[in-house]
């Protein structure tokens, strides 16, 4: 039995069809995702399912018994309450269940058979089996320490930032487990390891599930069926996003056959039509109709299958191209570096080359130092010691603070700021804006639209498209994928293997590292950066075994084996982690903070130098000699402290700053 039937949906906003007689069904146990361009109805058919919008017309028909709920993009919570209690407060429900089973069991010991009794005991324990609720405490800790919160979870929730507070809602979905779960983008804020936390509960707990992702192996590891939205059309595929490309590939294979027939058909037809009599009498007034109705579907056919074939084609070709150099220059050289913000070591002993043609993705946990080794490529930041070399070229940079962009500037300002209306892209090629932007998914009419009225995705696709006008010998790139749909993503990805320069990228996208990167800069968190040529998925998987080998071993050597499933973290991780404290208070980031933010790096440099004159003037007599010993040492220490602080406020906004822009 279906648990939710929509038919003949339509829905259109202003002139733009949305939905056009959509007919969608949900079977218990299905997690289905939804794909399709952004703008093409995604989130629209998620609101009409929650109720929140209502179709033009068509027929709705939802189990009023099913609790359905879905993930909001910025969760509302009580004022006050911690991290903890936010999640709790979701799980009243289960709870209160297990107390009346556990009344239950109470009164059965003296009335065992108690008809009434036994009948909802049962009931109640097939609800706690459900959404396995027997030990709610050990689970909250468990996602608590998953999603990165546990540091966190006496602290009032508001005061997180906005990933971190989705991260919260999360949570609390997955333990209250609703008959139905709609989520929206859920891997944004989550890094790999997170990702991986998430995809195995979703199986193993069997939810059903609606969601929107653009993360491909989120897709491929969790769906049961994808859901493609094109032009107000649902088309639905069986299996995950490997399953689908198959899928989609075969339609294309059926499409061009029955294109070649319809050819066929028409040349029959234009014959009749031009040289048959009674092509000309009343009675064939309805063949006539067909013959032109045929023809405008063998004219609109080309252009789909075209479209198809483009987009299938951009997702299989190989990111391996087989163009090489003979010769690679040498872009930036690595040797020995250390780089520490006050007590905390982000890189230690690294040492590398890049060169011409490198593809590197930077990849590791939130927090390990992966942006702030971008910010050494590009020269903002100096390294403590060790040897840091940077040839003679330009560098294209995109992040997710879209620095290139100007709000108060129209799209064609940004792309044509002298007039004209014409781009010279990176390999030459001069064409009209309108020409180029169409290759990034824009409508004409979007040239005169201000770049401050634009999405976050949109805003993010125009970025793109201005930076590969710059004729540039290497990308650095900053979470490239935020925010796109799967179409640009796929034309990101072509425009990456076309590129002729080195590329270095930070992403928690494995699916997109996976095709894209032929080398692994991986951040382990303790400053060691390793460097591999595997595919990111394989690394994981590798890295996945050998904890399961320590585990295994641990368990082996100790006299008390406490099992654990694959995934769980081993107790001296799990010990450190619960007496951490919370140095950092997590705030709004203010105009204020924004540029304390970016002077405290010059008064770092400044307060080291003090600090090594100081040192050098304690060590030679003649020097302290004028203000003493005792007063020169009280101004080291004063210095030394100041710079401390400086560090810890700055590692304090910088964290503040990367959790909003994940």
């Amino acid at each position: 039995m279906a648990l939710i039937d929509l038919q003949k949906i339509n829905k259109q906003y202003d002139i733009k069809v949305i939905l056009k007689d959509v007919n969608f069904t949900l079977q218990k146990d299905q997690r289905v995702a939804i794909i399709g361009q952004n703008g093409q109805g995604k989130s629209t058919l998620m609101k009409i399912i929650m109720r929140q919008v209502e179709p033009d017309s068509g027929e709705i028909a939802i189990n009023k018994k099913l609790k359905i709920e879905m993930l909001d993009q910025q969760p509302k919570f009580k004022s006050g309450i911690s991290v903890k209690d936010a999640i709790e407060e979701q799980l009243t429900e289960l709870t209160e269940a297990k107390k009346r089973y556990d009344e239950i069991s109470q009164q059965l010991e003296s009335d065992y058979e108690n008809e009434e009794l036994l009948k909802e005991a049962s009931e109640v324990g097939a609800y706690l089996d459900h959404h396995n609720a027997w030990d709610l405490e050990n689970k909250v800790q468990r996602v608590l320490m998953e999603f990165d919160l546990k540091a966190y979870e006496n602290k009032d929730v508001s005061l997180l930032s906005g990933g971190e507070q989705r991260r919260v809602g999360l949570a609390g979905l997955i333990l209250k487990k609703p008959d139905i779960l709609l989520l929206d983008e859920p891997t944004n804020h989550l890094d790999v390891y997170m990702v991986e936390f998430l995809e195995e509960l979703l199986a193993k707990e069997k939810f059903t599930l609606i969601f929107i992702s653009h993360d491909r192996y989120f897709m491929d590891n969790v769906a049961t069926n994808i859901l493609e939205i094109e032009d107000g059309s649902l088309r639905k595929f069986n299996g995950g996003y490997s399953s689908y490309l198959e899928q989609k590939q075969k339609l294309l294979e059926d499409m061009q056959k029955n294109h070649d027939n319809l050819v066929r058909e028409l040349r029959a037809e234009a014959h009749w039509m031009q040289h048959g009599v009674t092509a000309r009498r009343k009675r064939n007034v309805l063949r006539k109709d067909n013959y032109f109705d045929l023809k405008d579907r063998v004219k609109s056919n080309p252009a789909r299958i075209r479209k198809m074939s483009l987009d299938l084609q951009r997702e299989a070709k190989s990111f391996n191209d087989g163009d090489t150099l003979n010769k690679k220059k040498m872009l930036f050289e690595l040797d020995n570096v250390y780089l520490s913000l006050g007590n905390k070591e982000l890189i230690k002993n690294f040492t590398t080359r890049i060169l011409q043609k490198d593809t590197i993705a930077i990849v590791g946990p939130n927090g390990s130092g992966k942006s702030t080794l971008l910010k050494v490529f590009l020269e903002r930041m100096k390294i403590d010691k060790g040897d840091f070399k940077k040839g003679d070229f330009k560098i294209g940079y995109f992040d997710q603070n879209r620095e290139m962009l100007d709000d108060d500037k129209t799209i064609m300002q940004i792309f044509c700021p002298n007039g004209g209306d014409r781009v010279i892209l990176d390999d030459g090629r001069n064409l009209h804006v309108f020409g180029y932007l169409k290759n990034f998914l824009f409508p004409r009419e979007y040239l005169d639209k201000k770049v401050g009225a634009l999405s976050g995705g949109e805003k993010n696709r125009i970025a793109l498209a201005l930076l590969f006008t710059k004729k540039v010998d290497c990308l650095i790139m900053d979470e490239p994928t935020n925010d796109l749909d799967i179409p640009t993503i796929n034309i990101l990805e072509e425009y990456l293997r076309s590129f002729q320069g080195a590329l270095i990228f930070v992403s928690h996208d494995r699916y997109f590292v996976d095709k894209i990167a032929k080398k692994l800069f991986i951040f382990k968190g303790d400053g060691t950066i390793e460097e591999s040529f595997i595919p990111y998925s394989e690394y994981l998987n590798c890295q996945k075994d050998a904890d399961d080998l320590k585990l295994l071993e641990k368990q082996i050597q100790s006299e008390n084996v406490i099992p654990q499933v694959r995934g769980q973290k081993d107790d001296k991780k799990i010990i450190k982690e619960e007496v951490i404290e919370v140095k950092k208070k997590i705030i709004k980031l203010t105009y204020n903070d924004q540029r304390e933010y970016d002077s405290l790096p010059h008064e770092l440099a400044e307060l080291e130098a003090e600090i090594e004159d100081l040192n050098n003037c304690v060590m030679n007599p003649q020097c302290y000699q004028e203000l003493g010993l005792i007063e020169m040492t009280k101004q080291l220490n004063s210095k030394n402290e100041l710079y401390e602080q400086k560090v810890e406020r700055f590692l304090e906004l910088e964290e503040l700053i990367e959790s909003f822009i994940k």
